[in-house]
This record gives structure tokens, C-alpha cells and sequence, in this order.
């Protein structure tokens, strides 16, 4: 399951610098799938849809953070436990329900995004 940042977000980016995924983005700021990656080409997103590996989409959120959840593995293979959660001073990063993931398949996202 993908985290997400939720409104009590109080805007101070001690998450962003802690995912090893670049998976997190300022509010308003464009992201894309190569951010923080060595990925080029096209890369299909859990809905299926193919976009190239560097395309700059629209941002996810104006107003706050926000995770990319095709590119969060809840920091499998890297750290114990998700790094924005730990980070995060007002516990704003909570697991999203949209997005159930075993640790298989986190790993196996982790892999495909750091080839």
C-alpha cells in the first residue's frame, strides 16, 4: 500500500528529502516517473497506461505535498519502515487505502524503479 499525505500537513518538506524513491513532491510542482531514477523509455502505471519514463505530469496537489503512489514502495528494500512517516512531525503520511500492495509486489515496484 502506497502512503499519502493527508490536509494536516503543515508544509514543512521533512518528508520529501527523506524517500528514496523521489516520490514526494511540493505542492504545485510538476513530477515524473525518472525523478530520483535511472528509468528511460516508457513505464506503465498501476491503471496500465504507458507514459514516457521522463514526461513531466501535472501535479497531484496545488495546496500540499503529495505522493506519486507509482513510485512509493513504503521504502521496501531500503528501510524498515516508511521514511516520511518517521519523519514527519505532525504524522500526516498515512498508509493509502486506494493503493493495496503486497511486499512482493513493493519490492518488485522498487526493482522496476531502480533497475
Amino acid at each position: 500500500m502506497a502512503i499519502k499525505i493527508t490536509e494536516e500537513c503543515i508544509f514543512c518538506g521533512a518528508c520529501e528529502s527523506e524517500c528514496p524513491n523521489n516520490a514526494i513532491y511540493e505542492g504545485g510542482v510538476e513530477w515524473a516517473i525518472s525523478d530520483g531514477t535511472n528509468l528511460k523509455g516508457n513505464f506503465v502505471l498501476s491503471d496500465g497506461s504507458v507514459i514516457d519514463a521522463s514526461q513531466h505530469n501535472a501535479p497531484l496537489s496545488n495546496d500540499l505535498y503529495y505522493i506519486v503512489a507509482d513510485k512509493c514502495t513504503e521504502c521496501q528494500g531500503f528501510h524498515e519502515e516508511p521514511q516520511c512517516a518517521a519523519h514527519c512531525p505532525v504524522d500526516c503520511c498515512v498508509p493509502d487505502e486506494m493503493y493495496q500492495e503486497s511486499i512482493a509486489e513493493l519490492l518488485a515496484k522498487k526493482d522496476k524503479l531502480h533497475l
